[in-house]
C-alpha cells in the first residue's frame, strides 16, 4: 500500500501532480512547472516535502567507533553539530547506501537515510549493532527541505530564527513558536540543490502548519521532486541506485573525499584502499552534450572509433545551462574534462565531452566570500 506523508493533503490542496516514488505518494511537480520551480529554487526559495526518508538516531557507548566501522568516513574527532555525507559499506567494496550522519552528544548521532533505502538499511545497522548502542527511529517526524538564496531571511521573518551563525554542514536542535506553540526542530544547513539552504525535523503533529507559515512568505515557493532531481544533476550529485549502487565503491564514484586517512578498519576497507592507492578501471564523470539531444540513463558512452567506454547512469536537461548533461562511468584513462566522446541516443552518436563535476558552482553558505 502506499504511504503518505503528512504534507499529503497540503500537495493536494497546493495542485501537485502526484506520482508514486520510494513506495509514497509524492508531488512530482506543481502549477509553476518543473523549470519554473527549479529556477525558483535557484533565484530565490523553494520548499520540499522529504518525509519519505529515514530519520533515526544512534545512541550508546562507541557510536563513533561504530559509524567508522560501517563507513569509510571519520567520526570520532567530529565535534557534536557536525554534519557529513558517507556511505554505508558492503563487504565487497560496494554502497550500501548514502546518508548524512550528524553528532549530536559525544556518544549520540542523529542521521537521514533514502527513502528507497531506509527498511534495508535500517535492518543492516541494526544487524550490526554492539550490545551498548540503541538505535531509534523517528518515524514521528517529517523532514522539509526550505533551499534558495532567501532561506536564510525566510526562516528569521517567518519562524524568528536567526541561523545567520550556522555553518554549512551543521545542526541545531532548537525551539521554535509554529501555530502558536514552542515546537522542537532540528535545523541542519545542508541540501542536495547546491543552494544554501536547511533541512528541518519536525513533529508530524506540525508538519503542515510549518509548511504553511514558510509558504506564506513571497519569496517561497513549493518544489515537487522532478526538480529536486534538476537540480542535485546540475551539481553532480549522485543519487543512489543510479549513480551509485552496491557493486560501485567509493572510489569509482569520484567520491574518495569522503574516506578518512585515520579510519582503516571499515566494512569493505581490504577492497577499497588498495583502490584509492592503485587507481580503479572505471571512474564517474560529468557529461556535457555538444549537440542537440538529450540523453537518458542507460545511454552507451562511446569513443571515437565507436567502442562502448561506458554508459550513462543519469542525465536530463539543465534549465540553468540550458543544455544536456548526464553522469556516468567511463575508462578512467578517458575520464578528463574536455575528452571528446560520443553518447548514443536512440541509435545516433551525440558529440559530447567529458565535464568536470559540478556543472555550475554551489552557493552554498562555506562558498559564499
Amino acid at each position: 500500500m502506499t504511504q503518505k506523508t503528512a504534507l499529503h493533503d497540503l500537495h493536494i490542496d497546493l495542485g501537485a501532480k502526484m506520482g508514486e516514488f520510494a513506495g509514497y505518494d509524492m508531488p512530482l511537480y506543481y502549477p509553476l512547472g518543473v523549470i519554473g520551480e527549479h529556477e525558483w529554487v535557484r533565484n530565490a526559495c523553494g520548499l520540499f516535502d522529504v518525509s519519505h526518508m529515514g530519520q533515526i538516531v544512534l545512541e550508546g557507548a562507541g557510536a563513533a567507533q561504530f559509524w567508522e566501522r560501517l563507513t569509510p568516513s571519520g567520526f570520532q574527532q567530529k565535534a557534536p553539530g557536525r554534519a557529513q555525507y558517507t556511505v554505508l559499506m558492503n563487504e565487497q567494496g560496494g554502497i550500501i547506501d548514502d546518508l548524512i550522519i550528524t553528532r549530536t552528544a559525544p556518544d549520540g548521532f542523529f542521521t537521514v537515510i533514502n527513502a528507497g533505502c531506509k527498511e534495508k538499511d535500517i535492518a543492516w545497522i541494526q544487524s550490526q549493532l554492539t550490545p551498548d548502542l540503541k538505535l531509534t527511529r523517528l518515524d514521528d517526524r517529517a523532514l522539509l527541505a526550505l533551499q534558495g538564496v532567501k532561506a536564510e531571511s525566510v526562516m528569521a521573518q517567518t519562524l524568528n530564527l536567526d541561523l545567520s551563525a550556522l555553518p554549512y554542514m551543521h545542526m541545531t536542535e532548537t525551539k521554535a513558536v509554529i501555530d502558536g506553540k514552542d515546537v522542537d526542530l532540528f535545523i541542519s544547513r545542508l541540501g542536495y540543490t547546491g543552494e544554501d539552504g536547511f533541512e528541518i525535523s519536525v513533529p508530524n503533529a506540525h508538519a503542515v502548519a510549518l509548511a504553511k507559515a514558510l509558504l506564506a512568505h513571497e519569496a517561497v515557493k513549493p518544489i515537487g521532486l522532478a526538480a529536486r532531481d534538476s537540480l542535485r544533476l546540475e551539481m553532480g550529485y549522485p543519487l543512489y541506485g543510479h549513480d551509485i549502487h552496491a557493486q560501485t565503491s567509493p572510489v569509482e564514484a569520484d567520491i574518495g573525499w569522503i574516506m578518512s586517512k585515520n579510519n582503516t578498519g571499515f566494512i569493505g576497507a581490504d577492497i577499497v584502499l588498495p583502490q584509492k592507492e592503485k587507481g580503479v578501471a572505471r571512474k564517474r564523470i560529468g557529461v556535457r552534450l555538444l549537440e542537440k539531444g538529450v540523453a537518458r540513463e542507460g545511454a552507451e558512452i562511446r569513443n571515437n572509433r565507436d567502442e562502448i567506454v561506458g554508459a550513462l547512469t543519469s542525465g536530463g536537461f539543465s534549465p540553468s545551462l540550458k543544455e544536456s548533461i548526464g553522469q556516468g562511468y567511463i575508462q578512467t584513462d578517458l575520464a578528463v574534462p574536455g575528452q571528446k566522446i560520443f553518447v548514443n541516443v536512440r541509435g545516433r552518436n551525440i558529440m559530447a565531452e567529458v565535464a568536470g563535476l559540478p556543472f555550475a558552482p554551489a552557493k552554498t553558505k562555506s562558498m559564499k566570500k
